[in-house]
């Protein structure tokens, strides 16, 4: 029997608004992933810690809070010194399009903006699990 695709949604910051985290964590498990839910306000290292604990494939991070440069870049940070650099990184939220670029260069592999539909992400993991 194969293993489900783990997939860990986290929520970084101070960030209070969690609808669309929680609208793709149900899409994804509808889709037969398992999935992970942090809850709001998670710091980088909480994030990390259940990427870690939870043996995830995949972390997707969703921000409204506009602070997605820091804290992304401290996540993919601590990934690379706790050597969980396989796992995919995918972020989602009001992140400005001139963002992206820098976004992609610390290793996140997709970022996804309003809009997006939910089976462009399911897409996007079956493509690159």
């Amino acid at each position: 029997m194969k293993n489900k695709t783990r997939i860990l949604i986290a929520k970084p910051g101070l960030d209070g608004h969690d609808r669309g985290a929680k609208f793709i964590a149900r899409a994804l498990r509808d889709a037969g992933f398992e999935v992970i839910y942090t809850g709001i306000r998670q710091t980088p290292e909480q994030i990390v810690t259940s990427a870690l604990q939870e043996d995830v494939d995949f972390l997707g991070m969703s921000i409204l809070s506009g602070a997605h440069n820091v804290l992304f870049k401290k996540v993919m940070e601590l990934l690379r010194e706790k050597e969980m650099d396989d796992i995919i990184v995918f972020a989602g939220g009001v992140i400005p399009e001139d963002d992206i670029p820098n976004l992609k260069n610390m290793g996140i592999k997709a970022v996804f903006t309003p809009g997006t539909t939910s089976k462009k992400v399911i897409d996007f993991i079956n493509k690159n699990k």
